[in-house]
């Protein structure tokens, strides 16, 4: 039988192209998701996961152990036990973490603006280069204590230079440093204003919010403290990946609902077409067996045949999916150039997994048309193959298997909805198609003829050839159906997830930019040159009153803002405000001396009134009162803070760098959302080509 192979793979040749393209586009396309899955991870540790893709391991707190931080920053570990740890391991290790700190220039001056109480947020930076995730801009890292590199987006803000002194802490702690190089920062992980050396932030050890949340370390870790644990670096940039998506893993995510489709489809395909192509061989196997072949040898034989097929299809398209899965990482870095996918090392798992997947895959599914070849006998294999009788046992057998498919599916999916379960989703789907495509010899050439009645004798003509052979006329149809309903279901998840974000954010964030000023009252000049300003829809002017607030050490506006639907994200419910209570941005203070639902004093000039603190983030520096309680405050409320909402396509960073150059020019502060905002976007966005390069390639397939 060796022999009829060979000569079968030789002579059928032509007729096994159509089995190889099937298996081929299948094996391509799983390879192309761990291409493209694997630049995604490569990605997210370029810019998210920056501060651990020079390391080897990651060590932290558990999650379900006791809170060894400080009070402010649970979750975060033990301090004694971080530093000696730290030490011990040397340049191998990079604490990650910061302190909140009183900030002044060399005058005395509060870093800053207006007369706020000077503050900045300071981080460690590693020793070793290969630990060191900061990109520098200008100038260059600090060699040892007393100098330090600041975020060029504050150095900006604060119109800091290289070469300043910066006075950062006080009493003891305070500490003299020299800015000697600019860095931007491409994660919001651990990102502070200015970064100094390992044993420079140690000084400030004994300050409240002084913590270590983690560990990135080169090498091996060795024994740890108890209470502490080690990841590695990639899993756990997966873990904090995951946890950004409410505990979803949305690459795992992905991976298992195209992988499963890749598989269904191939399947669906790779069996159709073996079942064209060994019917047309019926006569060669009817001859076989009547020269003496047994049905376990043509059976036998027809499997080599497979096999030997899907391992030539199968190393194709492995060397197929790897070129084309690099070369989409530039088309997609080309068309979101902000949101670059890294090249990342060959995914060895995927590759062979591909390979696999598309030999068993090949095996399998010519098994079923193989078996029902070799059943016909040798004088039947004359006639035309039958088609499928629903009124035969094996019919109604069908039926009755398709319909248990769909109930089981949608009940699968209905279960998946509600324990929101990817694993029961994937299997009802699956369910569900197998339903269709065994329910589609009956169901399909029914709808085909009822179509085709109604377009003339050209309908009728098409109907005919579609419907003569039916089974393949509903493989057909399965396969349209997958890439349909992919297509569908992708972009209709992909709309959802991007709405939910956005909605999170609006609800954090109701307000993009702020201008403030303490001094003089903003005058309709500004507020005219900020609605000018290219990338500004709507800029209103809020009338409040400089204020001192219990907790506090320095002045802030108090205003009320009956008209912050004008800008604000959120249609303006954060300013509705109950007299009797103050909101406060707690996020934009650096300390602050008040908790949610303290009472603290509110004093304009020589009036006060005691008001309850309630906590909200999103719009600045200003504590936000009813009109009822800063009439009571005073009588001759003034604009103190103009409110910006941008403009659908305004680019973040340069309306941002227009707003700032206002700002300077008119002495007052500028406080924004829209830096943050353009991180938190360039991540999702990796996510949103990956996705949409996956979906290109499944609906080619199907």
């Amino acid at each position: 039988m060796r022999t009829v192979v060979r000569a079968s793979l030789r002579i059928h040749a032509r007729r096994y192209v159509a089995a190889a393209i099937a298996v081929v586009a299948s094996v391509a396309f799983v390879v192309v998701i761990g291409v493209l899955t694997a630049g995604a991870r490569a990605g997210f540790m370029e810019n998210a996961g920056a501060p651990f893709r020079g390391a080897d391991h990651v060590v932290e707190a558990p999650e379900d152990g006791p809170e060894p931080g400080p009070p402010c920053c649970p979750g975060t570990l033990d301090l004694s036990d971080a530093i000696a740890l730290i030490d011990r391991l040397g340049d191998n290790a990079s604490g990650l973490g910061r302190v909140d700190l009183p900030a002044y220039r060399e005058d005395g001056t509060p870093v800053g603006w207006g007369d706020f109480r000077g503050g900045t947020t300071v981080g460690p930076i590693a020793a070793a280069e290969e630990l060191r995730w900061q990109k520098l801009v200008a100038g260059r890292f600090p060699d040892g204590t007393g100098e330090a590199v600041m975020h060029v987006w504050d150095a900006q803000a604060q119109e800091v230079a290289v070469g300043d002194r910066i006075r950062v802490g006080d009493g003891a702690s305070a500490t003299d440093l020299e800015v000697v190089g600019l860095v931007v920062s491409p994660t919001t992980w651990t990102q502070a204003s200015m970064y100094v050396t390992w044993p420079q932030y140690v000084q400030w050890r004994d300050r409240p919010t002084f913590h270590v949340g983690s560990i990135a370390v080169r090498g091996d870790v060795g024994p740890v403290p108890e209470g502490m644990t080690v990841w590695s670096a990639e899993q756990y940039v997966r873990n904090g990946l995951a946890g950004l998506n409410n505990d979803t893993d949305v690459i795992a995510l992905m991976l298992l609902l195209f992988a499963g489709v890749a598989m269904v489809v191939s399947a669906l395909v790779v069996a159709n077409t073996f079942s064209i192509v060994l019917a047309g061989r019926l006569r060669d196997f009817a001859l076989l067996r009547c020269v003496g072949a047994t049905r376990r040898q043509v059976l036998g034989a027809v499997q080599r045949e497979a096999a030997a097929v899907g391992v030539l299809a199968s190393l194709t398209g492995t060397l197929l999916g790897v070129g084309l899965g690099y070369g989409l990482l530039p088309l997609i870095n080309a068309l979101a150039p902000t949101t670059p996918l890294a090249a990342p090392a060959l995914p060895m798992p995927w590759l062979l997994g591909g390979f696999t997947v598309g030999l068993l895959v090949t095996v399998l599914a010519s098994g079923l048309p193989a078996r029902q070849v070799v059943r016909v006998s040798p004088l039947s294999a004359l006639r035309p193959e039958t088609t499928l009788d629903v009124r035969t046992a094996t019919g109604r057998a069908r039926q009755v298997l398709a319909a248990l498919l769909l109930l089981a599916g949608l009940a699968l999916l209905g279960v998946a909805m509600i324990r929101d379960s990817t694993a029961l989703m994937v299997a009802g789907g699956g369910a569900v198609f197998a339903g269709v495509q065994l329910f589609g010899p009956v169901l399909v050439p029914r709808l085909v003829r009822i179509t085709g009645a109604v377009l003339g004798p050209a309908g009728r003509l098409a109907t005919e050839n579609a419907v003569r052979n039916p089974r393949r006329t509903a493989t057909t149809t399965a396969a349209l159906l997958v890439g349909v309903t992919l297509t569908t279901a992708v972009l209709t998840g992909m709309a959802t997830w991007r709405a939910a974000l956005d909605e999170v954010h609006v609800r954090h964030n109701p307000i993009d930019a702020a201008l403030t000023s303490l001094d003089e009252p903003v005058g309709t000049d500004l507020l005219d040159q900020v609605r000018r300003t290219a990338g500004v829809e709507q800029a209103i002017a809020v009338d409040g009153a400089v204020a001192r607030i219990t907790g506090f050490g320095a002045p802030l506006p108090v205003v009320t803002a009956p008209s912050a639907a004008q800008v604000a994200r959120d249609g303006g419910s954060f300013a509705q405000v109950e007299p009797g209570t103050i909101r406060i941005d707690l996020d934009a203070f650096v300390d602050p001396g008040v908790e949610p639902g303290d009472q603290v004093t509110v004093q304009v000039g020589d009036r006060a009134a005691q008001l309850r603190v309630i906590a909200l983030t999103g719009w600045g520096q200003a504590a936000v009162v009813a009109p009822e309680t800063l009439a009571r405050l005073t009588d001759t409320p003034q604009p103190r803070v103009i409110w910006v909402r941008a403009s659908a396509g305004a680019e973040p960073l340069a309306l941002v760098e227009a707003l700032d150059g206002v700002a300077d020019a008119a002495g007052v502060g500028l406080e924004d959302r829209l830096q943050a905002q353009a991180v938190a976007n360039r991540e999702r966005d990796i996510l949103t080509w990956s996705v949409l390069g996956l979906l290109g390639i499944s609906v080619a397939i199907a």
